[in-house]
């Protein structure tokens, strides 16, 4: 049995990750995070509490384990991106930094850094494949260039001293687990509409002209693209797209969650408020590679896994308004 150190594993893309290792029973699992951990989570996990920018901290939390899931991050919608620019940049770099000479110390057999699509945030080929990265313009964000020096990181520590390394990216991660926040645009834009269309808005509002792309990937799959990438032998010092294949404007995705809330589709109208600086107009990832190498694609329809993200906030909803009575 192994054992695997998943950082920031009490987020929303953490947790489906353990969920996904403590259903392989091939797998212990180890939990670093700064935040509680929920209860099903301390039942099933070593958990430990610290923060990983600290290098006995990350060493502490990697002592043991075989492979590490490198999650732990400032991560949000697009508002936090132009929010917290210098405390995103400065916590992530050091978090690469101690978790990374951790894994070195400790001579872990696989390092997987959770990267971002948004290191593809200036991409102008579509569908975007892995090998484009070098000559895809570098991100504007500091969020994107974070997540793309997370990256570099990666492979010079490889490069360096033989970090066995993967790396994967999600695209567009929704699903039960992310609340919306009461300021639009700081959780992600899926938690953000359902709440809005529930709370009665009409017409929805959306940013920015709604033509831009996005290809939504549920949390379960990346999940599991996580996991099988990690547990493969072709994964090896390899980068993948973990993400599904549909490309739908925000303002298609707009109406499906309108119309997973149960809304009349006829009713159906949008507003437009300006948009942030940084809005990538086009996001669409080739996924052949995952395919190809690790025999991985996603599996949850966009329509049905919006109609589980509305039931997983409706009941989380009336949970609160039973807490306020």
């Amino acid at each position: 049995m192994s054992r695997v150190l998943v950082t920031g594993g009490a987020g929303t893309i953490g947790s489906a990750v353990v969920r996904r290792l403590l259903a392989d029973p091939s797998y212990e699992v180890r939990v670093s995070d700064q935040r509680e951990a929920p209860q099903w989570m301390r039942e099933g996990c070593e958990v430990h509490t610290g923060d990983l920018r600290d290098a006995a901290q990350a060493r502490a939390a990697a002592k043991g384990c075989a492979q590490v899931i490198h999650l732990a991050a400032i991560v949000g919608g697009i508002a936090n991106f132009h929010r917290l620019p210098h405390t995103l940049t400065e916590v992530n770099n050091a978090l690469y930094n101690a978790t990374i000479r951790a894994a070195l110390e400790l001579e872990v057999e696989r390092f997987v850094y959770v990267s971002s699509s948004m290191v593809f945030e200036r991409a102008e080929l579509f569908p975007t494949p892995e090998e484009y990265l070098p000559e895809c313009p570098v991100p504007r964000s500091a969020y994107g260039y974070s997540k793309l020096t997370g990256e570099v990181y990666c492979r010079a520590a490889h490069d360096e001293h033989g970090l066995p390394f993967t790396i994967c990216r999600p695209f567009n991660a929704y699903g039960p687990g992310e609340a919306p926040d009461p300021e639009p645009g700081i959780a992600h834009a899926v938690p953000d509409l359902i709440e809005k269309v529930l709370s009665g808005q009409h017409p929805l509002e959306i940013f920015g002209s709604g033509e831009q792309t996005r290809t939504l990937t549920h949390v379960e799959d990346i999940a599991d693209g996580i996991v099988t990438a990690m547990s493969a032998e072709a994964g090896l010092n390899e980068d993948f797209n973990i993400s599904a294949s549909r490309e739908l404007t925000v303002a298609e995705i707009a109406r499906i969650v309108w119309e997973a809330c149960d809304e009349d589709p006829e009713d159906f109208e949008l507003s437009h408020v300006p948009s942030f600086e940084v809005d990538v107009q086009r996001r669409w990832p080739s996924v052949e590679k995952a395919k190809r190498l690790l025999g991985w694609e996603a599996k949850i329809g966009l329509e049905e896994g919006i109609a589980s993200t509305v039931g997983w906030l409706r009941t989380r909803r009336a949970g609160s308004v039973a807490a306020g009575m």
